[in-house]
């Protein structure tokens, strides 16, 4: 794995854009596996000015989001595909229909993930992997306990996955109690893969992640199977394995 260290989110998002840019000006068919939630916010900033004052293009790339909450269509205010839509997609130039989120309203999420699962195969599996690196260690939606196995699948969100993400909502019941989320097989499939970490609140999670040891109890920790990983850590969420260092 390879480390990144930076000082602050605004150099961890700065680094991360450079790291998808290159991918794109590599290969402008590439595709590109996506996080929704606060850390790759400022990544996306980046990405969308990209576009404006770099001139990287779009056009022709593809996305898979990693995951979508059940029970919520995509023009609802908290679903992923709108926050993509906001986030990202109306400021750039790539064509919506390229850009592939799970149906949270399917009649059937078994199909559903059937569905998105031979999608995955069939027009990636992704050169890049964006990920934000939760503080139970999950990734995606995958949480402790999910097996290495996994390929996108409906699963039920731990309580702290709930109540971390109950910021967005306006308030804890409103959060979906499901989603729909790339497995962990599905994620270990793309070519390269890059994590990302900001703040305090994730310093014990980058901790036990940087200390090695594969673990279902801690999702991230599959990602020591993958050949091509780069974690991005700013220097709060660095801290604690600073610290176990001097």
């Amino acid at each position: 794995m390879k480390l990144i260290r930076v000082e602050n989110y605004e150099e961890m998002s700065s680094s991360a854009a450079q790291l998808v840019e290159q991918q794109i000006l590599n290969n402008n068919h590439s595709v590109l596996g996506l996080a929704t939630g606060s850390t790759p916010l400022g990544l996306y900033e980046q990405l969308i000015r990209g576009v404006h004052e770099r001139n990287i293009s779009y056009r022709q790339v593809q996305t898979i989001s990693l995951d979508e909450y059940c029970g919520l269509s995509a023009d609802h205010p908290n679903s992923y595909r709108y926050f993509m839509n906001e986030k990202l997609f109306h400021h750039i130039d790539i064509q919506l229909d390229n850009t592939h989120i799970p149906n949270g309203k399917a009649f059937s999420v078994e199909a559903e993930c059937r569905r998105y699962e031979a999608l995955i195969d069939r027009i990636g599996p992704p050169h890049l992997q964006i990920l934000g690196l939760g503080t139970n260690g999950h990734i995606g939606f995958n949480e402790p306990r999910t097996p290495e196995a996994s390929v996108t699948h409906c699963v039920k969100l731990e309580e702290s996955t709930r109540h971390s993400n109950a910021r967005f909502f306006s308030d804890l019941d409103s959060v979906p109690t499901h989603a729909i989320t790339m497995g962990i097989q599905s994620i270990l499939k793309s070519e390269q893969i890059l994590v990302l970490a900001s703040g305090k609140k994730k310093a014990p999670a980058v901790k036990r992640f940087l200390a090695g040891g594969v673990s279902e109890d801690f999702p991230v920790s599959f990602l020591w199977k993958h050949p091509h990983v780069t974690l991005i850590v700013d220097e709060d969420a660095y801290s604690l394995a600073a610290a176990e260092k001097e």
